[in-house]
């Protein structure tokens, strides 16, 4: 029975042997308002859960290094090493992570990488305590990399299912809904030190244990398979050879970077830069889900804009925010002032989060734009249209994972400036640095006239 059948029916549209949907017509209006539309919200529905716990367990050790009190023995700097380890990890996943979703099925792999994240829940769960080696928690970090690949698998598996006209907002909803776990994991961290005290860290893992389970039941009794999500590994290639695409992994490095960098670093910095005010994990862990918060739920705000005023200029003006914050918060670090420091911290959180939908609309932009270039040099309209779909499909991917690399160079650049200077300000001065060549790069290649220049980006 083919999908276009059961959809009429209004059933999930799927064989029974694995769950492969063979005949998937998004772009068809008959098909999706038959019941095509239902299908891929129940799968977005099912993929932003599982997603959204693998975002908290990617960045369980921001609320876990809360927990390593002076029987742990660890310095500042082996704490900032803790939160950059799962960084790299989850960074270095996400281009086989959107792989995978070819090689296995959308639900398949979901339910595979769900599962997955029962290995890192259940060691934290159960191994942390005061005694315990500082390698045996570097590697406890590292595994809960694997949350950080969900991501991409999600982002991939979600853009298959959607017609061209709701990628934008299905694609946002998933990230939203994702990033949200950052958030969320300091909110438990913060219950379980309101309720069990700073000696049990490792209930924060445990109650995400059967969270982990529902996520993997969840994407085995109500998600799909598209047979027709195949990753073109050409156009991975032919991506990395086109030059907008490292010039706007190192912008998402400036926005998805310092959004998840800041996520894993914020607790520790406020700990650490204001010992006095925040003696205590919990008095860290009223505020540290604040910022992600907000930064979280300004990412659609991002895309919005974008979608009004265009990719690049959102893109500009929300650098020189960002840098103006941060400037904020050195400002409100050399004076030891921490009404204004937390104040620039989330702004710093909110812009990162307008920035990253703001990027992401550029993506597919540029390559509109460089295919009506083609066009109008004689190329042929279709050819051309095809392979800008291709090459901002790859980009997604690339910048994704150069991308959360960013949050390993944030908690680099905190660990050396607190080695360094015993405060944060180094970090803070790089940070405006990299702000300001983000700028430069997005007016030199984005803004400014030039003949060649992708217009309407």
């Amino acid at each position: 029975m083919t999908a276009t059948t059961e959809a009429a029916r209004g059933t999930r549209g799927r064989t029974p042997k694995g769950r492969w949907i063979h005949d998937w017509r998004p772009e068809d209006p008959a098909f999706w308002s038959a019941g095509g539309a239902r299908i891929a919200r129940r799968n977005l529905v099912f993929s932003i859960f599982s997603e959204h716990v693998g975002f908290s367990v990617w960045t369980l050790w921001s609320v876990m290094v809360l927990f390593l009190g002076p029987a742990y023995g660890i310095d500042p700097a082996g704490k900032f090493t803790l939160t950059a380890v799962p960084a790299l990890v989850g960074s270095a996943l996400r281009i086989p992570y959107t792989f995978a979703v070819a090689r296995f099925g959308g639900r398949n792999w979901t339910i595979a990488s769900a599962s997955l994240l029962l290995v890192p829940a259940v060691l934290a769960a159960v191994l942390i305590e005061p005694g315990v080696s500082f390698t045996t928690l570097l590697i406890l970090a590292a595994v809960a990399g694997v949350g950080g690949g969900n991501f991409a698998s999600s982002m991939a598996n979600i853009n298959a299912f959607y017609p061209q006209r709701l990628k934008g907002w299905a694609l946002g909803i998933n990230a939203g809904g994702g990033n949200l776990g950052v958030a969320v994991v300091q909110l438990v961290g913060l219950l379980v030190l309101a309720t069990a005290g700073k000696d049990h860290p490792g209930l924060v893992a445990g109650v995400y244990i059967p969270l982990i389970v529902l996520a993997a039941l969840g994407a085995a009794l109500y998600m799909d398979n598209l047979a027709q999500a195949r990753n073109d590994r050409r156009a991975m290639r032919d991506a990395c050879a086109d030059a907008h695409t490292w010039i706007m992994s190192v912008l998402y490095i400036g926005t998805f970077g310092s959004f998840i960098g800041f996520g894993f670093a914020f607790g520790q910095v406020l700990q650490v830069q204001f010992a006095a005010d925040f003696d205590t994990p919990i008095k860290a862990a009223y505020l540290t889900f604040l910022g992600p918060a907000l930064g979280s739920l300004a990412r659609p705000a991002g895309g919005r804009l974008a979608d009004r005023l265009g990719g690049a200029a959102v893109t500009f003006w929300n650098f020189v925010a960002m840098a103006a914050s941060a400037s904020l918060v050195l400002a409100a670090s050399l004076r030891g002032s921490l009404a204004l420091f937390l104040t620039g911290f989330v702004l710093l959180f909110v812009f990162s989060g307008v920035g990253n939908g703001s990027t992401y609309k550029m993506i597919p932009a540029i390559f509109r734009a460089k295919a009506e270039l083609a066009v109008a040099d004689g190329g042929d309209p279709a050819e051309a249209e095809h392979r800008a779909r291709r090459l901002a499909g790859a980009l997604i991917g690339i910048a994704g994972a150069v991308g959360a690399f960013g949050g390993v160079l944030v908690n680099l650049a905190f660990r050396q400036s607190f080695l360094s200077y015993g405060t944060g300000d180094g970090a803070y001065l790089a940070f405006i640095a990299f702000y300001a060549v983000c700028c430069a790069i997005t007016w030199a290649v984005y803004l400014r006239t030039r003949p060649g220049r992708p217009a309407g980006v």
